[in-house]
């Protein structure tokens, strides 16, 4: 069976085919700039030149017709025809408390993700979009929708009620939810797999830590608490967005500021984290650079960064009463040497051994960057998100078959 997966966002489109036979991609690409003239589809297929196209796409449903093309074009392409793709698998990002799994798309599934707009203003509208494409480019084809929240469902309501009035969360649901749910079912599962021990036997720490950040308590398996809220702007310090504060910050701002609402929430969300403080740079790698190079507020930026994935490790030890594995995952943390070192130099009091010549080394293979001493066992692994939508997409097509 070969499944498409899709990543739709406002303006964008990532996109894999695999064939599910042996789990290997055939294609994989992404158009941006959705909406302009000057779109730009770049197409990767296995095996084959990589392509670069610029031209007119306004909406999605075009989108995902010239990626049909590009899979099937005689000289980029890597199937004979859109009749060899026998499923598609769709990432949306908030299923609130309607999924625990991944589900077949139907009515009911597309009415629900609908209701949950407000609780996903940027990414499920965006979802929907690549759903309807999808199914306008590809119908009676079957389509499975793979949450990042559904991993975190698992929470008890100690972990995801806010201690504000019952009424805001029995009347809108506000909760936490979480987020990277995907990411990080996908790596405690793989550093089971790695250890070769079984994963309810395990407490694991998944540190997914990219532009976007978020830590989760795995225990036995479950999420039992995480670090982004009712939205992905709680938690760690990131890229952009602020992460925890004080929520008598917002109306104070709000007030000296004369901010709208849209105004602050672009602030926290698109102009705080490594941005602000280092004044260069949402990217983790530049602020690295700066810190290198003496500059005192990419070197603020960093500490501030290693304190808080820090604080949230030591949390969730005395979450789960103990941790018996750290993994490190996403792009800061399977390639960050340095933010690894430093936040794992200050765990020894959790019996974290750091071994630094096998931190030093870059894989794209799970490893182990713990010494054979340390009692907590840290792994760096590299996530596949897309793999596990894949998967979700092939168990569930195959079930409703039967």
């Amino acid at each position: 069976m070969n499944i498409l997966v899709i990543n739709a966002g406002s303006s964008s489109l990532k996109y894999q085919l695999y064939n599910m036979t042996d789990e290997s991609v055939l294609a994989k690409g992404l158009v941006e700039r959705i909406g302009m003239d000057s779109s730009i589809l770049t197409h990767k297929p296995t095996g084959k030149q990589d392509v670069t196209e610029v031209s007119e796409i306004l909406e999605h449903t075009t989108a995902i017709r010239k990626v049909l093309g590009m899979l099937t074009n005689e000289e980029h392409g890597v199937i004979d025809s859109i009749e060899n793709i026998q499923a598609v698998g769709h990432r949306v990002v908030h299923g609130g408390e309607s999924f625990k799994a991944s589900a077949l798309v139907d009515s009911d599934a597309k009415a629900e993700i609908r209701r949950l707009f407000d609780l996903a203003p940027l990414h499920n509208p965006a979802s929907m979009m690549g759903i309807k494409a999808a199914e306008t480019n590809m119908p009676g084809v079957p389509q499975v929708v793979v949450f990042d929240t559904a991993f975190h469902q698992t929470m008890p309501e100690k972990s995801y009620l806010y201690a504000i009035p019952r009424v805001l969360y029995n009347k809108y649901k506000v909760r936490r939810y979480g987020a990277h749910g995907t990411s990080h079912a996908y790596v405690s599962q793989a550093a089971a797999e790695f250890l070769d021990r079984p994963l309810e036997d395990l407490k694991i720490i998944t540190c997914h830590i990219g532009n976007g950040a978020s830590l989760t308590a795995v225990q036995g398996g479950k999420s039992i608490d995480t670090s982004m809220g009712m939205t992905p702007l709680e938690g760690l310090m990131m890229g952009t967005r602020s992460g925890d504060l004080d929520p008598a910050i917002v109306p104070f701002v709000m007030n000296k500021e004369e901010l709208t609402v849209n105004e602050v929430n672009s602030m926290l969300n698109k102009h705080s984290g490594l941005l602000a403080i280092s004044g260069i740079s949402s990217d983790m790698r530049e602020i690295t650079e700066g810190m290198e190079k003496g500059d005192p507020n990419s070197t603020l930026a960093f500490d501030m960064y290693e304190y808080r994935v820090r604080k949230y490790i030591g949390s969730y030890a005395a979450a789960m009463n103990g941790v018996d594995v750290i993994v490190f995952t996403a792009g800061v943390g399977e390639n960050s040497i340095v933010l690894r070192q430093r936040v794992l130099e200050q765990l020894t009091y959790l019996g974290v051994e750091l071994d630094e010549e096998l931190n030093s080394i870059r894989s794209g293979e799970p490893r182990r960057i713990s010494t054979a001493n340390s009692k907590v066992v840290v792994l760096v692994v590299p996530t596949n998100e897309e793999l596990v939508i894949a998967r979700d997409t092939h168990r569930i097509v195959q079930a409703s078959n039967r």
